[in-house]
């Protein structure tokens, strides 16, 4: 029997997975942020992680998966120079598999009706339109929007100037994801006009026939000058002929000035309510440009400026199209924090995470000019941005185990058992719910409304367990993960007793608390130009920002 095959993007460590320590977040208060004054409708619940990123997603995913509405990433580029001491296939290799493990969570964390949203340029965008096919199924590929994001070409470009990224966009699910409708501007509004005093008010014309020959839609058409007039040589009327005939009564076609030309159909302004369907061709003069979010940047008077920023209006489109005031918005690889910044200016939820120390130097005082309502760059005029809300700063904890002298696994020194208890539960599946009875000290988390765990570092004797068995109930179960136990775990039917570190010793990969590839984005060669006018603005390039252009 011949093993079945499939189509699929391969490379070489495919098979191999991270196994990832689920850590808890720790909040830093100090560097969490709020607004002076607080309004009703304010957000405060969002979110800043400075760690791993991957470690970042696990984290989040017990009580965020199904969640987030909309994903935006601005992963690094590979443009060869990232990876300088591997050979070619293996640079493509790790930089899939970088991007494979985020994805995969990236999937979970989505709403059943939530999208991807990932801008990239051509050195890995059709690799990764293959990976994400693989990762989300290909019928959820959604569009590969083409982002202008130069208005000008680069003369010392070796080959063709590149003046484009891609933003490649999946659903979680395809068939429950739709985009909103884009609003209409008052230039598209200028285009209608109303020659013929139409009572119905202004409008635009469209051609009435399809570009395909068939018999039956083929036919002489009467024009109000008694002109008869087909569809040209290969093409046909769009619509059957007793519609077009009544499109003709009730004047909603266009015969021209003199009433003799073939005819057109009307679109009228007044029944254009529904907005616009948005296309795959995102010009520079709508969504903004490299040197655009270059000035946003300086704008906030980093002593340091990203060489790789995204505009705010090309994330104000994409959550505009995803989202609706009060969504949830996660950007794992946060680099200056526009995302942040825009959903913040939204009414969005959001969530950042970012490993480097301008976590600390650019995205937290960015974000509160923000709040403070002193940042009117980017788009803060057009939403009429005035400040409110607030954010909380995490990190992530260190891992849960260490090895002593001797090479033993044993409980870190860092943890407190607060701490130890929420691990605990995020390693067992239990939601971290720890009650304030004195009498059920042992309640924990809870998986279910009757099943809890109970977290100690004690050893427990059989008397012990006997009365946590009496306090717990028949109705009830526990789990309890202590440091040893010395009873008979079989005599109580509503306790499972489990020992720390033993119980979660072979779930992941301990101590590690790093699995991004250091990537460093260095420019092309045609965007140099860029960068020397960046340099004469007497601000040196930070090469921290997610991308690369």
């Amino acid at each position: 029997m011949t093993k079945k095959t499939k189509l699929e993007l391969t490379w070489p460590g495919k098979e191999e997975r991270p196994r990832l320590e689920p850590r808890i977040l720790i909040e830093d208060p100090a560097k969490s942020y709020h607004a002076k004054v607080r309004r009703e409708d304010d957000i405060f619940d969002n979110m800043l992680i400075k760690g791993d990123n991957l470690l970042a997603l696990k984290a989040l995913e017990q009580d965020f998966a199904g969640e987030v509405k909309c994903v935006f990433i601005d992963p690094p580029y590979n443009t060869g120079s990232a990876f300088t001491h591997y050979d070619d296939g293996l640079e493509h290799s790790l930089w899939l598999s970088l991007i494979r493990d985020r994805l995969e969570i990236i999937k979970r964390l989505l709403a059943d009706d939530g999208s991807l949203w990932i801008t990239i340029d051509d050195n890995e965008a059709h690799y990764l339109k293959i990976l994400g096919d693989e990762v989300f199924g290909r019928s959820n590929f959604v569009s590969n929007v083409i982002w202008q994001k130069k208005f000008s070409p680069q003369n010392d470009a070796k080959w063709i100037s590149a003046s484009h990224d891609h933003v490649l966009c999946f659903a979680k699910d395809k068939s429950n994801w739709f985009p909103n409708p884009l609003p209409r501007s008052q230039a598209m509004d200028d285009r209608y006009k109303n020659p013929d005093n139409d009572p119905k008010g202004p409008w635009a014309s469209t051609d009435i026939t399809r570009a395909e020959h068939r018999d039956r839609d083929y036919w002489g058409l009467l024009t109000p000058a008694g002109k008869e007039v087909f569809p040209a040589r290969g093409r046909s009327w769009s619509r059957p002929k007793a519609n077009i005939e009544k499109l003709k009564e009730e004047g909603r076609l266009w015969f021209g000035p003199n009433g003799d030309r073939m005819p057109r159909l009307k679109k009228y302004l007044s029944e254009m309510d529904g907005g616009l369907t948005p296309q795959s061709i995102w010009p520079h003069d709508e969504v903004g440009h490299n040197q655009e979010a270059k000035k946003e940047i300086i704008a906030l008077d980093f002593e340091t400026v990203f060489d790789t920023p995204k505009p705010e209006r090309l994330l104000q489109r994409i959550l505009h199209l995803a989202t609706q005031p009060g969504d949830l918005v996660l950007d794992s690889f946060a680099g200056s924090g526009t995302t942040g910044a825009v959903a913040h200016k939204m009414n969005r939820r959001w969530i950042m995470v970012e490993i480097g120390d301008h976590a600390d130097t650019h995205i937290v005082p960015r974000l509160q000019k923000v709040i403070d309502g002193n940042d009117q760059g980017g788009i803060s005029k057009a939403v009429d941005w005035k400040g409110g809300g607030g954010f909380r700063y995490f990190t992530l904890a260190p891992s849960l185990l260490e090895q002593d002298r001797y090479g033993n696994w044993v409980i870190a020194k860092d943890y407190n058992p607060a701490m130890l208890a929420e691990a605990m539960c995020k390693h067992m599946g239990f939601t971290y719910a720890p009650t304030s009875d004195p009498q059920e000290y042992w309640r924990h988390g809870a998986s279910t409304e009757t099943d809890f765990i109970y977290v100690t570092t004690q050893a427990l004797t059989h008397e012990a367990c006997a009365r946590i068995s009496h306090d717990v109930g028949p109705e009830r179960s526990l789990l309890i993960c202590c440091k040893a136990f010395d009873a008979d775990a079989d005599a109580f039917e509503n306790l499972t007793l489990v020992k720390i570190p033993t119980s979660i010793l072979q779930k992941c990969e301990w101590g590690r608390d790093d699995y991004s590839l250091n990537i460093q984005n260095l420019p092309e060669a045609d965007d140099a130009a860029e960068e020397a006018q960046a340099m004469t603005e007497g601000l040196p390039l930070f090469a921290g920002e997610a991308g690369d252009e």
